[in-house]
This record gives structure tokens, sequence and C-alpha cells, in this order.
């Protein structure tokens, strides 16, 4: 799941950002609403974490830029301003979600999570194939019933393999998932990801390359 945090306080930004990746989103920053538009312009995202008070361009603008393009990205909106009107003017916007300033990182992500099962079609409790199982509500994998421990972006690169129900899936998607925007297009981490996967998986192997194309649990 990929998540834009957009807030003009640098530090909370960063803070905001480094506690999503340590629950496996795929997370990029912008510090003010020009930046935030060139970003939702080129990527498309789960989740826009959006304070409201921005310069350049004011936060009730991106929002209603992300609502006019019709995409699917959530919007959960931040803001220091605690009044009633306050809070429904910004949902009048076509904000999904509203934070009042200050707030627990923790209620942050809890809201940001519960934005993600809206903004794509619900996922099963647990994908099931091949002999593995994924639950990717308690963050587990099983392979004919021995529990498999996976890092977080393994996880995320089996979890889109088995989203994807038998189709082959291209080492851009699964970069452009399970990875954010400061990784190098040119990087070998897929292959080396899918190499770590394999092995932990263990034999008969699973996930078969299909080559100039991608990957696939067929």
């Amino acid at each position: 799941m990929r998540v834009l945090v957009v807030e003009d306080e640098s530090l909370l930004a960063d803070a905001i950002a480094e506690w999503l990746r340590r629950e496996a989103f795929a997370v990029d920053v912008a510090y003010d609403g020009g930046s935030a538009l060139e970003r939702l312009g080129v990527n498309e995202y789960d989740v826009v974490v959006l304070d409201r008070d921005l310069p350049v361009v004011h936060g009730d603008d991106v929002c209603r830029s992300i609502v006019e393009g019709g995409g699917a990205s959530r919007v959960l909106m931040l803001t220091a301003a605690a009044a009633v009107r306050e809070r429904v003017a910004g949902l009048s916007l076509g904000a999904d979600d509203y934070l009042t300033k200050p707030f627990a990182l923790v209620e942050l992500s809890a809201r940001v999570h519960a934005l993600t099962r809206r903004a794509r079609p619900a996922a099963p409790p647990r994908l099931s194939r091949a002999g593995i199982v994924v639950d990717p509500g308690r963050h587990e994998v099983y392979r004919d019933g021995r529990y498999v421990a996976l890092s977080r972006k393994e996880f995320a690169v089996l979890a889109e393999l088995m989203r994807a129900d038998g189709a082959v899936v291209s080492a851009e998607d699964l970069l452009e998932r399970a990875w954010d925007e400061h990784i190098d297009p040119f990087t070998n981490v897929v292959r080396v990801t899918v190499m770590k996967l394999r092995r932990k998986l263990g034999d008969p192997q699973v996930v078969e390359t299909v080559p100039g194309v991608g990957y696939q649990i067929s």
C-alpha cells in the first residue's frame, strides 16, 4: 500500500513517514501543496495524509484536486483547528477522515489502515494458493502448515503475487507497490527479494520467473 504524507512541519512529516514505513507502507513525503500535486500527478496513492494549512498550495485546494481527479486515493486531513465547523468544512471538501493535532501516531496509523481497506476492494481474510496461506491482518505466512518468517518487503512482495491470483506481476509493478519513490528504478532489489522469498518458502519452488515479463505463483 502506498501513502503520501503532506505536512509542512518537516519533523512531524518525517516522524509520520517513519512510523508508517515500520508498518510496511511505501511512503512518500511532500512538504508543501505544490510538491504534493506534482507527486499526485505521477504516482497513485491509496491514502494521502494531508495537512490542511500548507504553503504554496493550500491543503483545501490539494484535497479538491484529488477529489476532482476521480482517483481512488483516500484523504486523511490533519489540522490544528479543533472546532466542529473546521472539521465539517474539511469533510465537505471531500476528505474521508479528519484528525486534529496533536494526535498519537498509533491512532493515525489505525486510520490509515482503515482507509486503505476502503481505497481498494476488500481482500479476503486469507490468501491461499499452491500450499501457501497469507494472512494480511496478522501479517503471517504458512507453507503447507509451516510458519514462514518474512521481512516486511518479502511479505509485501508475496502478498502482491498472491493477490494476482496466478497472473504475472512485473518487477516494475512490485517496485511500485512495495517500495517508495526514493528507490532506484534500476535496482535489482525485486530480484534479490524474490530470491530470499523463494529460499524461505522452500521446495518445491512456487514463485516462478516469466522471462522478460515478471513473476507469478501459478
